[in-house]
């Protein structure tokens, strides 16, 4: 049977009358910001605090896109006789994101949680070359990384989390401990000002009298 003619033209404009009739599902961007999920992989934060230079992510990443720039600092001892130590001070910590494939390999393997996943998702560049971020950009994308999750009821407290608020406690119980001290020394002054409170005394009569001789001098 031949086709009737006319009959596609009538199909497609069904189909636009059916979705005129429709609510829009089209998201405004950029003036509508998308609801993305909260696990999302956008770009890498760096927490620079918590990195110790060990090179570990640079090392295990597929795409060798992290640069890592370092010097050693010594730190003198603590205690007299003690002996000096030595820290690595980051310099420059850099990705690639040109080259980034966001497997999530540096972040898994980061022993003292100095990266983490940023939803952040606009960071696109007219020039290749301007896609390598330094440390201060990554800083930036820290401040945008998620709280994590909530502990299971009945879950035990990270170790890292309890030692910080005993720490934080011992600290709190020593400066309240020195506020409420009584400073040597403060009680000789508090007599002093006693006796000051009573009345005015003549530390020496003959300090008093030599004081005068010129005056009566003068006046002869």
């Amino acid at each position: 049977m031949a086709p009737i003619p006319g009959s596609g033209l009538a199909k497609g404009l069904a189909v636009t009358l059916r979705t005129m009739t429709k609510k829009t599902v089209t998201e405004q961007y950029p003036d509508v910001q998308p609801d993305l999920p909260p696990r999302t992989r956008g770009v890498i934060g760096l927490f620079e605090e918590n990195c110790t230079v060990c090179m570990l992510c640079a090392r295990e990443c597929p795409d060798w896109c992290i640069y890592i720039d370092s010097h050693k600092e010594t730190i003198p001892a603590a205690t007299p006789g003690g002996r000096e130590r030595s820290r690595n001070v980051l310099d420059r910590f850099a990705i690639d994101f040109s080259l980034c494939m966001y497997c999530g390999i540096c972040i898994e393997v980061c022993p003292f949680d100095a990266l983490f996943w940023s939803p952040e998702f606009e960071y696109a560049e007219t020039d290749i070359r301007d896609l390598t971020h330094e440390r201060d950009k990554l800083r930036e994308w820290m401040w945008t990384v998620p709280a994590p999750p909530a502990l299971d009821p009945g879950a035990e407290e990270p170790k890292e989390l309890a030692a910080a608020r005993k720490t934080a406690e011992k600290l709190a119980a020593q400066q309240q401990a020195e506020a409420t001290a009584v400073p040597s020394g403060t009680e000789p002054h508090a007599d002093e000002q006693a006796r000051a409170a009573e009345g005015p005394t003549r530390p020496h009569g003959d300090s008093r009298q030599q004081s005068d001789q010129p005056r009566q001098e003068g006046r002869e």
